[in-house]
């Protein structure tokens, strides 16, 4: 019997909860020197001189270095981006200072104390400049971040061309600016690294990051070595979200400061840099407009979007495409145009964070549903029924460039309204409106589609099985295990194709002298690419072990059967004599390895539904969810507690952005969310216990159905609680608020709401 699709309890968890669990600072060689970094204080200046002189005179300091004196090639960016000159970034600043906290010199010392305290001695003169904040404004700001540029709007990118649709003829149109709150992915482990920089002019460097390989070709080029010269290991990372895709300017600085001081370094980013030079997330500034029949039909949609790309370009080289794959949603819609601009502002990057594109495009199609059937008078339930994808027309070609491979909207709907008990709640929703009660009901209804394993080209992951001595076996995978349950996933998959317990799986990754390949782990891809490539190595290895059962049972290789059920090889017709995988072992004098093969030519499309219940006090503004539903259609699933626990971490991830998370500067580029204090990240006691269903629509896109779940309950819950927010205000005047919807704002709103205006029609 078949182990895929049961409730595997997650084999990494022993070791965390044992406080085994071992992350880069645990790991660094144990003399290894401390590094701070000396950060820009302005958002913009030229940056006249750095005066190191006093600071290398500190007690303990080892260096102390700026741009001219750290010997390091610039780091390659992302592409696409608009000019091949503008991937370049120079690992500390050079002739101007762009963001505060952008890193100018590194101090490497003895103790992190003897660091900081001779990090302080550091002067740097500066000429301020005019700083670019709002990206609403960056256009014609008068200051430009790049003289060579000319402009912070950045050159148009290619993109699929669809001509703005004409409303003229639409019984109803609605138009709304909405904008997506700038985030910071706040992992529990901020960005660590080590590295050490050997006699013979290699590197070994110890990271937390979520690209073992990419990771390396970095650090290579920053170092000017070649790949084979630098060896990176990745041990356990205390949470990622796709800030850590890549790795930041300061920890492409470590080898070269190694190099210098002859000896290991180790630098640990503290939660105030981790807020202020981590890369954020969202930050998307959207015009919507969506036309239709007053019948509750939508025909027209157009999503213009105004990327922030912080002062560099990273993540907009794909974020925004992103974006658009999923625009349309879930609905068959005639006339759909998206179009988009990016620009530069002195602020930290953009870059992605989990949904990465895609929640922001999700909450904004969503609220313009709600807005639109609130124009209609219609149920926004029954104006999204009326609008889906039929489950018939897949594979689905949208206007926007997608197909997306297979889907059952309505189902995802249904369900989440069956278990919300929606006709009850919108029934107690008007008996509290009637009676005048100050604690207002709010429904919000969010469906979604949302893309994974979206990247150019097949998508490929290194995944092998080894036989041991024992009869065990050891399975090596590329993918970066962060948290998700990559390593329970990895050892149900191989120990199912080998008819063994996951127990006799031992597994080796995180590490570029023994894993030869891996892909950046992102985009919620490693089940449905590493997954078969782990089905392909066990099937060669059983292949391969049949030759071998065939000379132990004195039969031919065509008569050898193997029983996944028991992982024991027979003869056909003579099931009483069997050969067992120790048997096997002992028969080898090389051990038989196998390397899997796939490669995923398209993306999947996970979608379903969010349902948010919220109770919203009037006389304070304060919001308390009181329940978050989610419909989930993943593909097939391979263990479905892996799944929930994935949803519950999105989830989470959108109620904070919907309710309290967002980085704030003030006009001048200081960032007023530097701590904890200031940026409100949520915690378990605000949320109430979610609500969570799967449904299967396997993706004829990979052997196994499967599509990517890391990120879907981000993209619905976000909308979800927006929309219920509002739905619990509407009717006292409230047509949209803004993200994040704060105590302060809700009271605002109310209190400056207009007259009341009537309530939608319900349906069930």
């Amino acid at each position: 019997m078949s182990i895929l699709g049961n409730r595997v309890k997650r084999i990494e968890d022993v070791r965390f909860l044992l406080g085994q669990g071992r992350y880069v600072a645990n790991v660094a060689p144990p003399d290894a020197a401390a590094v701070v970094f000396v950060r820009s204080s302005m958002a913009h200046a030229k940056l006249l001189a750095v005066e190191l002189d006093q600071a290398r005179r500190m007690p303990g300091v080892l260096a102390a270095v700026d741009a001219g004196s750290l010997g390091a090639n610039p780091a390659p960016g992302f592409p696409p981006i608009p000019r091949p000159d503008f991937l370049q970034r120079h690992l500390l600043a050079t002739d101007r200072v762009r963001f505060v906290g952008q890193p100018i010199a590194a101090i490497v010392a003895d103790t992190l104390s003897q660091a900081i305290d001779a990090a302080e001695a550091v002067v740097i003169d500066y000429e301020p400049l005019d700083a670019v904040i709002d990206p609403r404004r960056a256009g014609a700001h008068a200051t430009t971040l790049y003289d060579e540029l000319g402009s912070n709007v950045l050159p148009a990118m290619p993109l699929v061309e669809a001509p703005i649709p004409d409303f003229s003829d639409c019984d109803v149109v609605i138009t709304m600016e909405i904008s997506n709150s700038r985030m910071n992915a706040a992992p529990i482990e901020p960005r660590v690294a080590a590295a050490h920089w050997h006699a013979d002019d290699t590197l070994t460097c110890w990271s937390s990051t979520q690209g073992l390989h990419a990771t390396r070709s970095q650090l290579a080029a920053v170092a000017g070595l070649p790949d084979q010269s630098v060896r990176v290991i990745v041990p356990d990372l205390g949470g990622g979200f796709g800030a850590k895709a890549a790795p930041g300017l300061e920890e492409c600085a470590l080898g070269c400061l190694s190099r210098i001081v002859q000896r290991p370094v180790l630098w640990v980013e503290s939660r105030t840099e981790s807020l202020q030079a981590m890369c954020h997330g969202r930050a998307q500034y959207h015009t919507v407009t969506m036309g239709g029949r007053a019948d509750g039909r939508i025909t027209h949609y157009h999503l213009h979007n105004l990327a922030d790309a912080g002062y560099t370009p990273t993540g907009v080289g794909f974020l925004p495409f992103l974006t658009g794959m999923v625009a349309q949603g879930c609905y068959d819609i005639g006339q759909v145009a998206y179009t988009f601009e990016t620009v530069l502002t002195n602020t930290s990057t953009i870059d992605a964070f989990r949904g990465a594109g895609r929640p922001e495009a999700i909450a904004t199609l969503e609220r313009a549903v709600d807005l639109f059937a609130a124009e209609t008078g219609i149920d926004p339930v029954e104006v999204r029924r009326r609008n889906f994808i039929e489950p018939d027309s897949f594979p689905f070609a949208t206007k926007t460039g997608s197909v997306y491979d297979s889907g059952r909207f309505a189902e995802g709907l249904r369900l989440a309204c069956d278990i919300a008990g929606y006709g009850q709640l919108r029934s107690d929703q008007a008996t509290r409106r009637e009676s005048g009660s100050k604690k207002l009901l709010g429904i919000g209804v969010a469906s979604f589609v949302e893309v994974t394993a979206a990247a150019p080209g097949p998508q490929t992951e290194h995944g092998a099985v080894t036989l041991l001595d024992d009869g065990s076996f050891r399975v090596d995978f590329g993918a970066t295990a962060m948290g998700q349950g990559t390593e329970t996933t990895v050892a149900m998959i191989a120990a199912d194709g080998l008819g063994v317990g996951v127990e006799q799986i031992t597994l080796r990754s995180g590490d570029t002298s023994t894993i030869p390949h891996s892909n950046i782990t992102a985009a919620s891809r490693t089940t449905q690419v590493l997954g078969p490539t782990m089905v392909d190595a066990s099937k060669q290895m059983v292949e391969a072990a049949k030759s071998i059962a065939a000379q132990l049972l004195e039969a031919a290789v065509d008569d050898v059967v193997f029983d996944q059920g028991t992982g024991a090889f027979a003869v056909a017709g003579s099931p009483t004599i069997s050969i067992d995988w120790p048997a096997i072992a002992a028969a080898t004098e090389v051990p038989l390895a196998t390397v899997g093969e796939f490669a995923q030519e398209s993306p999947t499309y996970p979608s379903g539904t969010n349902i948010a219940v919220v109770e919203v006090d009037a006389e304070t503004g304060s919001v308390e969810l009181l329940r978050l539903i989610a419909a989930d259609d993943a593909g097939t699933i391979i263990n479905p507690m892996l799944a929930e626990g994935q949803v519950h971490g999105g989830l989470g991830a959108g109620v904070a952005q919907a309710l309290c998370e967002e980085i704030v500067y003030d006009v001048d580029g200081n960032l007023l969310t530097s701590n904890f204090t200031d940026y409100s990240i949520l915690s378990a006691p605000q949320v109430p216990s979610f609500e969570t269903t799967h449904y299967e629509t396997p993706s004829p896109n990979n052997p196994l159905g499967a599509k990517g779940i890391g990120e879907s309950g981000t993209i619905g819950s976000t909308a979800a609680v927006q929309n219920a927010v509002i739905d619990a205000i509407r009717h006292l005047g409230v047509k949209h608020l803004d993200m994040p919807m704060t105590p302060q704002k809700v009271w605002s709103a109310i209190a400056n709401a207009s007259a009341p205006t009537p309530t939608n029609a319900s349906s069930s």
